[in-house]
């Protein structure tokens, strides 16, 4: 009998003014890729860059060809994801940021078979094994807080590596409104409240460069998007069919290598 068809992965990866990193980190992510028991495709999404970003990325088209090119003309990491979600066509679209993805995590996804809608990489969860400055780990922290006294929500980790089933992006992202910091936030919210089943499992991030966003500028952007998003969700209170609610469940420790982090 013939072998059924590989399950598609379709990767996305948001890049701005990343032409001194993105080739290393491509080949690399690429490689790592083919190791998976999957037909996978990497998008990256480039937005607003002003170096040499896109052609690059462009130029590696050539020899690659699971490897696709998006471009935006604003630098706005959520709405690239957003973007580059919408554009998939993987029966899974997961995100990765330049320097944060992992093979190990794709073959986890698929493990879950039919039991998961989404599956988050989670930095704050028993096992995880977090080596970033003791800055980035207060604020990961503090917005773990802000989740669950503000949002109300019992997921740990919004930010990082996830996966998300191709029918809940097509139902759920043309609804989300956030872009920049918590476009990610927002769709795994509003996943949490429609009823789709969530997985987390546990993260080893470790920084192999140092972090290029700025926690000056994000802090109170992310305060002002909070705000505005339990309001938002609170009034929209449900944007798809409830499915049914089965236990959070998370899984041992995860040993795959990761770099980065949001």
């Amino acid at each position: 009998m013939p072998e059924p068809p590989l399950p598609r992965v379709s990767v996305v990866v948001p890049v701005h003014n990343e032409a001194d990193y993105v080739t290393e980190a491509l080949e690399t992510l690429l490689a790592e890729m083919k190791t998976v028991r999957a037909a996978v495709t990497v998008t990256v999404v480039e937005n607003g860059s002003t170096d040499e970003t896109a052609a690059l990325v462009e130029g590696m088209t050539a020899t690659h060809p699971e490897l696709r090119l998006l471009r935006l003309p604003v630098g706005d990491y959520g709405l690239a994801m957003r973007e580059g979600f919408l554009a998939a066509d993987g029966d899974w679209v997961v995100n990765f940021d330049i320097d944060y993805f992992s093979a190990a995590f794709v073959d986890e996804v698929l493990d879950h078979g039919d039991d998961a809608d989404l599956v988050l990489a989670s930095k704050r969860l028993a096992g995880s094994d977090d080596r970033r400055s003791p800055w980035r780990r207060l604020a990961t922290w503090t917005f773990n807080q802000l989740l669950r006294f503000v949002l109300r929500s019992a997921v740990s980790d919004t930010h990082g590596m996830k996966a998300v089933r191709r029918e809940v992006v097509e139902a759920l992202a043309p609804v989300v409104r956030s872009t920049q910091d918590l476009f990610d936030t927002e769709l795994v919210l509003r996943a949490e409240r429609a009823g789709y089943r969530i997985v987390e499992v546990p993260a080893r991030v470790e920084e192999l460069r140092p972090a290029k966003s700025s926690l000056l500028r994000r802090v109170p952007r992310t305060l002002a998007g909070i705000w505005r998003l339990r309001r938002e969700l609170d009034r929209d209170r449900l944007t798809t069919r409830p499915r049914p609610r089965e236990p959070r469940r998370t899984r041992g420790p995860d040993r795959r290598r990761t770099s980065g982090g949001g």
